[in-house]
């Protein structure tokens, strides 16, 4: 069974059960990076649901299903195992108050072992832990009762809250669990306590499934009373389904990684499984990540993305296999996934995501060639040490990450201690904090002050950015802004240099847009309603929960701009004409993957 076919099975499957079928998310996160729970990326099905799982409602009712994108990087090091990975898509179903224990334990077991509508798995090779309880929470022997309807008692273990409880972090949702795993063998047969534990060391099983009942809320890593409804939250990762389904123990030999690993292996001089498993998986993420907006950058997400892209290198570099076949990856990818995730993007933005990661890969190339002239010489002194503050200078001042640091040292034989890592670690840290308040200020409202003029200005930059997303295409967000009486500056992601023809094109739009005297409509939205509908926005972690979205349409209905914004705006586009007509007078590069606008009034 195809990966595809996986996934459509599943949602059908739910669908049938009265389950509305939600669209993936964004890979990039609405949180607040001030929250203590924020992450940079969704890193399972349910995190854009956590509002709902809390209590509000969800406008496509209480039953839901989705195969949801996600990026993990907390456990980087391990990818190249047979199930690590950084970007992978998690199947999930869940209940707002509707269904519980009962229907999600019967729909789980229905759906892996049915052969008309799910996965007709072995009855006889599957094994189910539950929660066996602690100070806040008693034992779930309610579930223990619903599985002795579908499998012996005997293959039901008790864990303990390290295994079977699950939140997504201090102040969240929570709640017992139940795992279901598949003996990947066929020859484990019935297994006493610790011969479950064992299998699963050493991964002769493999978990498949798990359903979260999500009943409890959670403040400071505690428990401290019950959510106003009783929720279902369950998760499938296709990856490890899709081994199980393709006979194979780790998920690179299947249809969602084989593609890219039969390239790698036709180039590669000195092929290996676990670095041709990190190029496969680095570049998979990398391109998801840039199709989502993230930027590279030295701080947050867009940090993630150079990092991966780093290590990506250092992996075909070390099998000898050229840089050169990156685009082929990146197209494998986009083909692998277009129906999905790839619908509308076409060769030009293809071969701009392409664009994006060579320049990184050539920065690359020249970082490793200074990074080993360094550690040679550190080889050849006897007095040098390698201190946190040292592996510090060579990210900031070098571009070396600590992770290509300490393969490099490996291969001089150099020794670095783990105090030099955890140090390198912690300034890291402290560094990301200074940089994300700097932007913050830099960026701050993005207007010099509130005048007649600048809203004008504002104004019309909101039409720019509805103008080069129709030129350019949806991978254009705003990265910055300022505008002052003179003029409006504005950064936006977009990997090459946009030519003149464009931006007259761009110019045109937002004239035309005036020439209509096109009213300004403002509205209350949700901020989760809003992203999930046609508003283009950015920062959207750095709005309330509830937003101001701007459209400016003329008589006749046409739009020509929806947009989340806080800031002053004119009423209506006859007060832009006053001050002139709208001119692009210069284009430029402002970083890696972002281009610079600057615009006058006169």
């Amino acid at each position: 069974m195809t990966s595809s076919e996986i996934r459509s099975r599943f949602l059908a499957f739910f669908e049938k059960r009265g389950h509305a079928i939600l669209p993936s998310a964004s890979l990039i996160t609405t949180d607040d990076p001030k929250a203590t729970n924020a992450t940079l990326f969704n890193t399972a099905g349910m995190q854009p649901l956590v509002p709902f799982l809390m209590g509000e409602t969800h406008p496509e009712g209480s039953r839901l299903a989705s195969s949801q994108k996600c990026v993990r990087t907390g456990d980087l090091e391990e990818v190249g195992d047979n199930t690590h990975a950084t970007f992978f898509e998690m199947l999930g179903n869940w209940s707002l108050g509707d269904y519980f224990k009962e229907d999600a334990i019967a729909w789980s077991w229905e759906f892996l072992t049915s052969h008309d509508e799910g996965l007709g798995l072995d009855p006889n090779r599957l094994y189910v832990t539950v929660f066996a309880g602690n100070d806040a929470v008693p034992r779930d022997d309610e579930a223990v009762a619903i599985w002795k309807q579908f499998i012996p008692e005997h293959r039901i273990y008790y864990r303990d809250s390290k295994d079977n409880w699950w939140t997504a972090g201090p102040n969240s949702p929570a709640g017992p669990s139940t795992e279901m795993f598949y003996d990947l063998t066929g020859t484990l047969g019935d297994l006493s306590p610790e011969g479950f534990e064992q299998a699963d060391e050493e991964q002769k099983l493999v978990e498949i499934w798990n359903d979260v009942f999500m009943a409890y809320r959670q403040e400071g890593g505690e428990v401290v009373g019950e959510l106003p409804k009783k929720n279902v939250d369950t998760g499938a990762g296709l990856e490890r389904v899709t081994a199980v389904m393709q006979g194979t123990t780790n998920i690179f030999d299947t249809d969602l990684y084989r593609p890219l690993i039969e390239m790698i292996k036709e180039h590669a001089s000195t092929y290996n499984d676990t670095d041709a498993r990190i190029v496969a998986d680095h570049i998979k993420t990398a391109v998801f990540l840039i199709n989502d907006g993230v930027v590279i950058s030295n701080t947050g997400r867009g940090y993630v993305l150079r990092r991966i892209l780093r290590r990506a290198y250092h992996s075909l570099e070390s099998m000898g296999c050229s840089e050169k076949i990156v685009p082929q990856l990146i197209h494998i990818v986009i083909d692998m996934y277009r129906e999905l995730y790839f619908k509308d993007v076409n060769e030009k933005q293809i071969a701009i995501k392409v664009k994006i990661v060579a320049t990184e890969m050539d920065k690359i190339i020249k970082i490793i060639k200074r990074g080993v002239a360094i550690f040679k010489k550190i080889k050849d002194d006897p007095r040098a040490t390698i201190t946190g503050q040292f592996l510090m200078d060579l990210e900031q001042t070098h571009g070396l990450p600590l992770a290509i640091s300490q393969k490099l040292a490996a291969q001089f034989g150099i020794t670095i201690s783990e105090e030099a890592i955890k140090d390198c670690e912690r300034l890291r840290e402290e560094h990301q904090a200074l940089s994300r308040k700097g932007a913050e200020q830099k960026f701050k409202g993005g207007l010099e002050k509130d005048t007649e003029k600048i809203r004008a200005l504002h104004t019309a930059t909101h039409l720019m950015l509805a103008g080069l997303r129709k030129e350019l295409g949806p991978d254009v967000h705003q990265k910055g802004s300022n505008i002052t009486e003179e003029r409006s500056r504005f950064d936006f992601t977009y990997g090459e240099k946009v030519e003149r023809e464009a931006l007259d094109k761009v110019e045109a739009y937002v004239n035309d847009a005036i020439a209509t005297n096109a009213k300004m409509g403002v509205q209350m939205m949700d901020k989760d309603e809003a992203k999930n509908s046609d508003v283009v926005g950015s920062f959207w972690e750095k709005y309330p929960d509830t937003v101001k979205v701007w459209t400016i349409s003329d008589k006749a209905g046409n739009i020509y701009s929806r947009e989340l914004c806080g800031g002053p705006h004119v009423n209506e586009l006859s007060e832009i004409a006053k001050f002139g007509t709208f001119k692009i007078t210069k284009e430029e590069s402002s970083s890696a993957g972002v281009r610079r606008i600057k615009a006058i009034l006169e």
